[in-house]
């Protein structure tokens, strides 16, 4: 009996401590890679109230037409799977409908929070982007296609590898993209570090999130809530 119940005294609390700690698990995974959920409805702590139009945009790479009536807000780690799910499953159909018929602009912003490879790969893509702006989006669909998983990489394998993307891609000389990340570190870090505050100010504290009118979306959300946020805010 006596042992009974000593061993009730040590298994309540162990219990609690245990509880506690999933829980918090679950709270650190949500925060950094966010589930599906309903397109439009901010994660918790969240700016109250967003608009596109106090994003800045200026700068940043992007696909469309310059005037493009309607801007999206898209903030990114290139290391993110969640990332990549976006980008391969629902961008697509994005420009299909949206920006190849010269209704949305996209503008791609910087958000490196999962380690130093993130940090590094938003520089090669910033060098991308001043040299070659023709073949950005080439650059960035054949990173998002091979993208290893995340903290996979070393620092010299992960500068292996991005150089091989680089090369892929026609048109890019690898080495210029490689000297013009050396030479404009300090200024690509700047601006890069200048959209992940922007970003928190609006309450993005995860990636993939968005901006579309009035609205903050965070999560990897099928096409068809892109497109019910997308088509209320068009010029009708």
């Amino acid at each position: 009996m006596e042992n009974n119940e000593m061993s009730s005294k040590f298994f309540l609390p162990a219990a609690v401590v245990l509880a506690g700690l999933f829980i918090a698990g679950a709270v650190v995974w949500n925060g950094s890679h966010p589930a599906a959920g309903t397109a439009g409805v901010p994660t918790p702590g969240a700016a109250p109230s967003v608009n596109i139009k106090d994003v800045t945009t200026t700068g940043d790479p992007f696909i469309g037409q310059l005037n493009a009536p309607t801007t999206i807000a898209f903030w990114s780690d290139f290391q993110c799977p969640f990332c990549k799910q976006f980008e391969v499953t629902t961008l697509p159909q994005i420009i299909q409908t949206y920006v190849n018929t010269g209704k949305v602009k996209i503008v791609f912003k910087d958000f490196p929070f999962l380690g130093p490879n993130s940090l590094v790969d938003a520089e090669y893509a910033r060098a991308v982007w001043a040299l070659y702006p023709s073949q950005y989006f080439a650059w960035r669909t054949a990173f998002y296609d091979q993208q290893p998983q995340e903290n996979s990489l070393s620092a010299t394998a992960n500068l292996t590898w991005i150089t091989g993307v680089t090369k892929s891609i026609a048109g890019i000389d690898a080495a210029k993209v490689a000297a013009a990340v050396t030479a404009n570190k300090a200024a690509y870090d700047a601006a890069i570090q200048a959209d992940k505050a922007e970003g928190q100010k609006f309450g993005v504290n995860a990636t993939p999130s968005f901006i579309i009118g009035t609205q903050l979306i965070a999560g990897a959300y099928p096409y068809a809530n892109f497109q019910a946020a997308i088509d209320s805010v068009l010029p009708k």
